[in-house]
Order: C-alpha cells, then structure tokens, then sequence
C-alpha cells in the first residue's frame, strides 16, 4: 500500500513524541492543542494505525508510533533546520537576486545602482540578464523584471511598481558634426543624417521627409554613432545625458522632444515578499526618486 504523508504532519508527530504533550507540541510549533490533535488524527487515518497512547495525564508512543518515529524523526529535524536556515528566515535579505531588464538600462544606470546595493546588502547575490526578451519571471525563476511601462499589466500574479512615470526623447549630436554641418532648421531634414532606433519608427509620426541615415535596434549603438560625428540621433534623455556632461554630445531643435513610457519593476505578488526583493524594490524607488526622476 502506498502512503503519502504531508510534512507538516510529521512534524506535528515528532514535537508531539518529544515533548510527551499536545499542549507542548502547541506551544513549540506556535500553534493551539486542537490544531496538533487534528494533525496526529490525520497522520493516525493516513498509517491506518494509532501512533500514541493518550490518558488525562501522559501521552505516549504505541508500537506503531515508535516504529514510525525511529523512521523519521531525525529527517523532520533535519528538514525544520534546513527551513529554518534558508536566506529569507534570517533577520536580513540574503540569497540570490535574479534580475533582468534592458540592455541599456544595465549599461548604464543599472550597474551603479547594483553594485551600491550589493555593498549595503553583502549576503546577496544578484545575477543580472540584460536583453530584449520578455521573460516568463515565474517559469524561469527570476525574482525581478524592469522593464519599459506599457500600460495597465494583466498577469494578476505579479505586482508592477512604477518606478519613472514618463521618460523623455530629445536629438543630440556632436560639436564635430554640428561645425561641419550645421545645426538642423528642422526634424528630418534632408541635409542631415539621421539616426533613428527601429522601435521609434514604428511607434511615432516621424515626417515623410525622414530618410534615416542608420537604423539600429540600440540606443546605445546609436549614441556611439552619434558622439562619433556619424549624425543626429533620438535618444532618452537618461542615455544622452552622460555624454552631454562631458561634452560628447549637445542637444539640438530643444523646442522639439517627445514623451515615452517610463520604467516599470516586476515581481511576484506572493506573500509575504522575499526580503531581497522588498530591499530591492525599496533601495531602487529610493535612488530614482533622489537622483534621477527628482
């Protein structure tokens, strides 16, 4: 005959033979007498066996209940300190932080932002996939998703914490190509090379005129092309903006800038929350909020 016996149970059975007492089995699972009872009833229905003697003043062992404590008790222990001793039972986050987001928000923003929370957070480990690709966080055991905020999300089983409402799209080229060519009088003029990411051009009005010069599916790739002298590129401002600093690129047509969604973290709506996770999201929203959307 085959029998399945839910862990809990055992459990129940284990504190229950060790502490020769319902009451005090209660007490150490931090659970009433009744619930233990109801515990040692199913375990008794499932063996098909009585597992203790019971009188008003002592509980012990039957025969049945000694064979089965030889058996198994010292696994139950073995797996309450195993459970006991996971990252997210200690009193600070810890454990693997498995995270994905855009490629150039990793390059860029991202990796600062990581390397300060690992420093204040020295038991977690964060293991980072940047890339396009949608990713199924639950199928593919990643704990985080940053991705670009389209709207209202449906997957009910994770949580979406909007972390920059809009962001902002300006043009921007180099001192050199500007002294060569000129500042444009206008968007996509004719006598300007025009550097454009696919995405864009599927999802904005661009005139009729705009005959890009390149086309690329990376803002990054198109920032180095622009900084290179290689034409006027769209970019987010938080991509541009490094370069601008420095004096890499400047801004050109500044009347003219467009508006895009912003930045949107996922993660399991489970509770209660993985502290590494909840550290996360608390450290991320906390550094956008003071030194990049403030």
């Amino acid at each position: 005959m085959n029998v399945t016996m839910d862990a809990s149970l055992l459990v129940a059975f284990v504190e229950v033979a060790d502490t020769t007492s319902f009451s005090g089995a209660a007490r150490v699972l931090g659970t009433t007498t009744a619930t233990v009872s109801r515990s040692i009833a199913k375990l008794e229905e499932s063996v098909g066996s009585r597992l203790f003697h019971r009188t008003t003043r002592r509980v012990s062992l039957t025969t049945a209940g000694t064979a089965l404590y030889e058996r198994t008790a010292a696994h139950v222990r073995a797996l309450t300190r195993a459970a006991k001793e996971l990252p997210e039972h200690q009193s600070e986050p810890a454990g693997t932080l498995k995270l994905t987001a855009p490629y150039d928000l990793g390059a860029t923003f991202l990796a600062n932002v990581i390397a300060r929370f690992m420093a204040l957070h020295p038991k977690v480990q964060v293991h980072v996939e940047l890339g396009s690709r949608t990713v199924d966080l639950a199928a593919e055991g990643f704990d985080v998703a940053i991705r670009a905020d389209r709207g209202k999300h449906k997957d009910i089983s994770l949580t979406a914490r909007r972390l920059v409402p809009r962001g902002e799209l300006s043009l921007y080229a180099s001192p050199s190509y500007l002294a060569k060519r000129g500042s444009p009088r206008s968007v996509a003029s004719p006598d300007h090379d025009w550097l454009v990411a696919g995405p864009l051009l599927r999802a904005f009005d661009f005139p009729a005129t705009l005959t890009p010069r390149t086309v690329a599916n990376d803002f990054l790739f198109l920032r180095g092309v622009a900084a290179s002298g290689g034409g006027i590129a769209t970019l987010p401002s938080f991509i541009a903006q490094p370069y601008v600093a420095s004096g890499d690129l400047v801004r050109v047509l500044p009347a003219l800038r467009a508006t895009i969604g912003g930045l949107v973290m996922l993660y399991s709506s489970t509770r209660p929350l993985a502290r590494k996770i909840a550290a996360f999201r608390d450290f991320l929203v906390e550094v956008i909020q003071r030194e990049w959307a403030g």
